[in-house]
């Protein structure tokens, strides 16, 4: 007598089912489900039932996303794959056939007993967007390494949006154009002061520095990239130029910059504190002084960007990028003038492509670095966050904005 495999119900039920099916499954019991559409499609590896009973307790792309994490959920083409689950429509199904179908997938994940979430799962405590809570979130994302992050990034270590559509054809040049942009829109000269809110690994600082002759304060609230910020300014010949901080926007204490940037940071702020932040900034503006704003923004105003569980519990803990018209009314709220908004969609999507492919190239080190289980969702993030802005889901703008005189 033949012995019955634990995953053919599954896979006769899912025959049945989705008569149409733009991928393949292979069950690790030699079981399998061939694609109906073309040669081409992705093959979802279930390697053991636990991933299942990954999606049985976190229906969704949250469970999808354990298994993928804790390697019991594989693929052979990722992108093809992203894709699979964000835009293919399966057929409605009865009553009847969600009950057989979940049966069978617990009956399948039956043999791997209830399964734990992986240990790189983060659920934070306490209120959200406090300056504590705050800290822990931005630990969790850039403590996996400097040295995971170069990986990706171009030689600046520059962790924004690059601006290819002036013309750059290399991630460089499209960086050292986004860092001229902002300079050029913040009217910087020869020895003013100005702030470098959320500074990163100081790649504006620098570039403002060594080009334009301004003094810079950089700050940020992870220590490793303050380290490594201070290295690059001392490799740089800044030291006398520019100063990192480890301090959180809300704790500077009062002074009157002369021009301040914030690049890539107000989408970690929050509705919560949006206000708070624009009238922060604005008290820290001289009269006159010039704010360039560069942000995420969702392009839904309806949407919740906290329901992404995956995105909040593996990569951006609280990240929360927030519609253009919001961040723009805690602007004019806190007493600034807006005086131009630019996006830059594509130019975002084309800068995570290079990031994707780079990280791709750099698998094993990356590997090395941060672990496997780690590595695999960065390179899930990139993409997701690349689909994110083909498919008009997110968006990033600069604001210019004057603090009136």
């Amino acid at each position: 007598m033949a012995l019955i495999r634990a995953s053919a119900p599954l896979s006769r039920a899912l025959h049945r089912v989705f008569p149409s099916r733009p991928f393949h499954v292979q069950f690790w019991d030699g079981e399998a489900v061939p694609a109906t559409t073309n040669n081409h499609a992705p093959t979802f590896y279930i390697r053991r039932p636990s991933a299942l009973g990954q999606f049985l307790l976190s229906p969704g792309t949250l469970g999808l996303g354990r298994a993928y994490v804790d390697g019991s959920l594989a693929v052979d083409d990722l992108d093809g794959a992203f894709l699979v689950v964000e835009e293919w429509e399966p057929p409605r199904l009865s009553g009847s056939d969600r009950a057989r179908l979940g049966m069978a997938i617990a009956a399948a994940a039956a043999p791997g007993g209830v399964p734990r979430r992986p240990a790189l799962e983060l659920i934070l405590r306490g209120e959200r967007h406090s300056a504590e809570r705050d800290a822990a979130a931005v630990r969790y994302h850039y403590d996996v390494g400097n040295e995971f992050f170069a990986l990706f990034l171009d030689d600046s270590m520059t962790y924004s949006c690059a601006i290819f559509s002036r013309g750059a054809q290399t991630l460089e040049d499209a960086q050292r154009t986004k860092l001229e942009m902002v300079a050029g829109k913040l009217e910087l000269e020869r020895g003013m002061r100005v702030l470098d809110v959320g500074c990163g690994w100081g790649s504006f600082a620098i570039h403002a520095a060594r080009e334009h002759g301004v003094k810079v304060t950089g700050i940020t609230i992870s220590e490793p990239q303050a380290q490594l910020a201070r290295e690059r300014v001392s490799q740089a010949g800044l030291d006398e130029m520019i100063e990192i901080r480890v301090e959180d926007y809300r704790q500077l204490a009062p002074s009157s910059f002369d021009a301040i940037a914030s690049i890539g940071m107000a989408e970690h702020v929050g509705e919560s504190q949006i206000d708070r932040y624009a009238s922060s900034l604005f008290d820290l503006l001289r009269p006159d002084g010039l704010l360039l704003n560069h942000a995420i923004a969702a392009l839904d105003p309806h949407a919740d960007p906290l329901e992404d569980l995956f995105s909040t519990r593996y990569v951006f803990p609280d990240g929360e990028p927030l519609p253009l018209s919001r961040v723009q009314l805690a602007l004019e709220r806190a007493g600034f003038h807006s005086e131009h908004v630019e996006g830059f969609r594509q130019d975002y999507a084309t800068t995570l492509r290079h990031w994707t492919g780079r990280l791709d190239e750099h698998r094993d080190e990356a590997e090395a670095i941060a672990g496997v289980e780690r590595t695999r969702v960065w390179r899930l993030y990139l993409r997701a966050a690349r689909h994110g802005f083909d498919a008009g889901l997110t968006a990033v703008y600069q604001i210019r904005a004057r603090r009136p005189a």
